[in-house]
């Protein structure tokens, strides 16, 4: 649910993202990040306007941890027809995850797209900006069904190659 846009829509995250410290050299960071991950993202969104379901899926490339919080991007490698996203695109997620105990989910997830990331320009419309990694608005939607599980970990220090 879009709790700043009442739709009958359906949107659904799953993850599988696990840290991978220190994988990934850049060109000016031979070492990676202690933030480099790996795995993989499904985002499906069915409309009810539309009554058709895209699909997206990616591959997760940085994830850091916060207590019961987790931020990741993900670059987009696969789109199912007219959907919304693109191949090559990265996006950012965010979930919390909220106390079990209650009956309900407390669980929130946010997402980069959809107008949570966007550069205005004057009188312009205002277009996407691109996503850094681990670059995610806070978790801003409420999950109705299902959850997340957050294993905090802390980052790890830059391996000593001396």
């Amino acid at each position: 649910m879009l709790p700043y846009y009442k739709d009958d829509d359906i949107r659904s995250f799953t993850f599988d993202a696990h840290g991978a410290p220190y994988t990934r050299p850049l060109p000016t960071i031979p070492t990676g990040l202690p933030t480099d991950a790996q795995g993989t993202i499904t985002i499906s969104h069915h409309s009810a306007e539309r009554d058709i379901t895209y699909t997206a899926k990616g591959k997760v490339d940085c994830l850091v941890t916060g207590p019961r919080t987790a931020t990741l991007t993900a670059v987009i490698t696969e789109v199912s027809p007219g959907g919304p996203l693109t191949v090559g695109y990265r996006v950012g997620l965010s979930v919390y995850d909220g106390d079990r105990g209650k009956g309900r989910s407390a669980d929130r997830v946010g997402f980069s797209w959809n107008g949570a990331n966007l550069l205005p320009d004057g009188e312009a419309e205002p277009e996407d900006a691109p996503v850094g990694t681990c670059m995610a608005p806070a978790p801003y939607a409420p999950v109705t069904k299902g959850g997340y599980t957050v294993t905090h970990t802390e980052l790890p220090p830059v391996p000593d190659h001396t």
